[in-house]
């Protein structure tokens, strides 16, 4: 028996309405100016307090216009209804042959697991913010529906998956609908009805442990709202990449050589570097840009195990708690995923729209499946997975 079902009621988009997870941006001006140009966009149902006419108010504040506006997406025919579908997903880079695969499927949420004595084939692996997790479960609730996917890398049978998606995109004929991302890169979709096909992929999909590649909010938010399955996309591990997920501060609690010295109190190595910092190509050292200068950090190991000592950890247990005295949750630290390159990070630095920008090298696959298979938790946003599902291509009705 597995564990991935097709969605009993399905939502497909003719198109427009495909759009960036709503926890991938920045800046929340972004997603003022994605609304603003396209009030289609699923953005406009996740983020309703960022619309361009509810500037000011608060997210709850703004649930019952969510509801309103998909309630007109439909009725204007912005998504047609399927019943019992699983939704075959193709993503092809620009200018390339390369393609990720994937499978919109519902998950049971009765299979998370968050530790070793925990049950479960489906593993997430990262720390939440809490308030996050609560404004997704009053969306759904607000809404009926899920509209961005957990993406779950299939760890046990990934290669067959993946061959057996390849195949049936390539003799699906011409896709239901596609979509451009900011990168561009297209985004397509096929509904695949009840059948043998829809059966194997399920079981294929289903077929080993699951691990939360992005969406640990959303997954948490299903268990929490009381869900009994999540909307997901099921991938394969030849379909994604790890990026850098760095931070920025916009606001010190001491001045750049106050900083700098807690951080050699601390016992890290700090080095100036010559020019603005890139990221670096492989951990064990960080990189930090603030008051105009970049510099190379060595952060003092822990004592602990493995998920102790990544960089992420380091950066939360030594800079920000240690040295900065600051939560990982507080709102004067901005979590900038890979799309944002290094320059983008210390241009806001130069602008006077941030103080310090921390340039972090991705997590390896090597740890995040080490991590995973021991149960344990990396700290929160430490894996920045590349290609992300786009929202807003299918949803999944509940209630």
């Amino acid at each position: 028996m597995t564990v991935v079902h097709p969605i009993s009621r399905a939502w497909i988009t003719t198109g427009e309405t495909g759009a960036q997870n709503y926890d991938e941006f920045a800046d929340d001006a972004e997603i003022t100016t994605i609304i603003e140009a396209n009030p289609r966009s699923a953005l406009a149902v996740e983020m309703p307090h960022r619309a361009p006419d509810s500037l000011g108010r608060s997210f709850l504040d703004c649930l019952p216009a969510a509801a309103r506006r998909l309630g007109e997406a439909r009725a204007d025919g912005s998504y047609t209804p399927a019943e019992q579908v699983a939704v075959l997903y193709r993503i092809t880079e620009p200018a390339s042959d390369a393609a990720a695969y994937g499978l919109f499927v519902m998950v049971d949420t009765d299979q998370i697991s968050t530790s070793a004595d925990e049950p479960g084939l489906v593993i997430r692996n990262e720390d939440v913010f809490i308030a996050k997790v609560r404004e997704r479960v009053a969306l759904a609730e607000a809404v009926g529906h899920l509209l961005s996917p957990v993406l779950l890398l299939q760890t046990g049978r990934g290669d067959e998956l993946h061959a057996a998606l390849a195949a049936a995109v390539d003799a699906a004929g011409a896709p239901a609908a596609t979509d451009l991302d900011q990168a561009g890169r297209t985004h397509a979709i096929w509904p695949v009805g009840p059948g043998e096909l829809q059966q194997r992929l399920c079981a294929l999909a289903g077929g080993g442990e699951l691990v939360v590649a992005d969406g640990n909010h959303r997954s948490l938010a299903a268990q929490t709202g009381g869900l009994s399955r999540f909307l997901a996309v099921v991938t394969t591990p030849a379909s994604v990449a790890i990026q850098p997920y760095n931070r920025l501060v916009s606001e010190l609690t001491l001045s750049p050589d106050e900083t700098l010295a807690g951080l050699r109190d601390a016992g890290a190595t700090v080095t100036a570097l010559d020019g603005a910092p890139t990221v670096p190509a492989s951990g064990g050292e960080v990189r930090l840009y603030l008051a105009g200068r970049g510099y190379q950090v060595t952060l003092p190991a822990a004592g602990g195990d493995r998920v102790d000592n990544l960089d992420h950890a380091l950066v939360e247990r030594v800079l920000l708690r240690g040295v900065l005295g600051l939560d990982p949750g507080d709102k004067r630290i901005t979590y900038v995923g890979g799309d944002y390159p290094a320059s983008w990070l210390t241009g806001e630095v130069d602008a006077g729209r941030a103080e310090l920008a921390v340039l972090i090298a991705p997590v390896t696959v090597d740890d995040f499946v080490a991590v995973n298979l021991a149960r344990q938790k990396l700290p929160r946003k430490s894996t920045w997975f590349t290609p992300k599902a786009r929202g807003g291509l299918v949803l999944a009705e509940i209630g």
